[in-house]
C-alpha cells in the first residue's frame, strides 16, 4: 500500500526546505535494474521538494513493491533530463518513458490541451477538477493518444498562476503595458499576454531564474508553490494575485512502452499514479493555505487585482473569440458546460 502520511504544515515546510525528503527523491533507484523486467525513466521539471516529486517517489515505491520488482520507475526531477521541450521530444521518441507535461507546454504538440489553461476560465479548484476529470478532460486525453502518448486518468495540480514582477505591482491590465514577462513555450500564453499588451518572451522553465536575475525579463507568472520551491522570491519583489490561469500536469507515457507492459503491470502502474495524483492535489491545496505568508516573510509584497479589467482587455483584443475558433465549438461547449460562459 502507498504511504498515506498526512501532509501537515510542518511537513510541508520541511519538504520545501529541501531536507531529507529532497535527498530521498534525488536517489530514484527503488529496485535493482538487474531484477526489473521493465524500467521506466520519469523526467520532470520540478524541484525535488515539490509535492509532485514526493508523491511520484511514493508511487514508484508502491509500484516496485506491488510488482515484486518487475517494474521499476526511476524519477529524475529538476530538469535532470533536459528542459520541457527536450523531455516532451524524448517521451515521444522513447528516450524516456514518462514526463509530466504541463497543459500549455504540451499544447505545442496537441493544441487542445491548452483549453484548460484558458485565461480567467475557472473560479476555484472544484470547477477545475469537475472539468479535467470529466468530458473535456477525456476529449483532451483522446488527442494525446492520436500522437502516440498514453495519458493517466488523473491530472496533477500545479495551481492557479499568479503574476510577479521586479518593477512594481500589477493591479490592472494597464499595468502590463509593455512589461517584459516570461511565459512558457506556449502559443496561448503568448497570445494572452500580447492581448494584454505586455511583451511576452517564451523560455524553458530551467532558464527562468537566471533570466529574472539578469533582467532579460522583468516579470513571470507561475503558481505560488513554484515561487517557493524554485526560490523565485529571490529575484522577484511583487506578487499580484491574478489567478489568471490554472495549470496542471498530464502524466504522459510513451505509447510503445505502454503497449509493451503486461496488463497486470499496467493496472499496478495506473492505480499507483492515479492515487498519488489525488494525494498530490490535496497536498497542494493545503500548502497553498500557508504559502502567501511564507513568501511574504521572505520579502515578497502581495497585492490583489481587478480581474474584470483583464477580462475586458482580453475581450476587447479578441482573445476569447480567437481561441474559441481554434479549439472548436465542441471543446468550447464542453468547457462552458463545466464553468459557465467564458467569453
Amino acid at each position: 500500500m502507498t504511504n498515506n502520511r498526512s501532509f501537515t504544515r510542518r511537513s510541508a515546510l520541511r519538504t520545501l526546505a529541501g531536507l531529507p525528503l529532497a535527498a530521498m527523491v534525488s536517489m530514484p533507484r527503488l529496485a535493482s535494474s538487474a531484477q526489473a523486467e521493465y524500467v521506466f525513466k520519469y523526467g520532470n521539471n520540478l524541484p525535488v521538494s515539490h509535492p509532485l516529486n514526493i508523491r511520484s517517489q511514493e508511487a514508484a515505491a508502491r509500484i516496485a513493491k506491488e510488482s515484486n520488482g518487475r517494474l521499476e520507475v526511476r524519477v529524475f526531477p529538476n530538469n535532470q533530463l533536459g528542459g520541457d521541450t527536450d523531455m516532451l521530444a524524448q517521451v515521444r521518441s522513447g528516450g524516456i518513458e514518462m514526463f509530466n507535461a504541463g497543459t500549455m507546454v504540451i499544447a505545442t504538440l496537441t493544441p487542445i490541451s491548452a483549453i484548460t489553461a484558458m485565461g480567467f476560465a475557472f473560479a476555484n479548484d472544484q470547477e477545475v477538477w469537475k472539468t479535467v476529470d470529466g468530458q473535456l478532460g477525456n476529449h483532451v486525453r483522446a488527442a494525446f493518444a492520436k500522437v502516440g502518448l498514453h495519458t493517466l486518468d488523473k491530472m496533477w495540480d500545479n495551481g492557479f498562476r499568479q503574476m510577479t514582477s521586479s518593477a512594481g505591482p500589477i493591479k490592472t491590465a494597464a499595468d502590463l503595458d509593455g512589461i517584459k514577462i516570461r511565459v512558457p513555450v506556449s502559443p496561448m500564453a503568448i497570445s494572452m499576454f500580447k492581448a494584454l499588451e505586455a511583451a511576452p518572451t517564451s523560455l524553458q522553465f530551467s532558464e527562468v531564474y537566471s533570466a529574472l536575475q539578469t533582467k532579460v525579463v522583468d516579470a513571470q507568472e507561475n503558481p505560488l508553490v513554484i515561487l517557493q520551491t524554485a526560490k523565485l522570491y529571490e529575484v522577484q519583489k511583487y506578487c499580484s494575485l491574478t489567478n489568471h490561469s490554472w495549470d496542471g500536469y498530464h502524466l504522459v507515457v510513451n505509447g510503445r512502452a505502454w503497449r509493451n507492459l503486461p496488463d497486470d503491470l499496467k493496472t499496478i502502474y495506473t492505480n499507483a499514479f492515479n492515487d498519488a495524483g489525488l494525494q498530490q492535489r490535496a497536498d497542494l491545496a493545503q500548502l497553498n493555505q500557508t504559502l502567501q505568508a511564507d513568501l511574504a516573510a521572505k520579502g515578497m509584497v502581495f497585492n490583489t487585482t481587478e480581474a474584470d479589467s483583464f477580462r475586458e482587455q482580453l475581450r476587447k483584443a479578441g482573445f476569447y473569440a480567437e481561441w474559441k475558433k481554434k479549439f472548436g465549438d465542441e471543446a468550447w461547449a464542453l468547457l462552458e458546460a463545466s464553468v459557465g460562459k467564458v467569453s
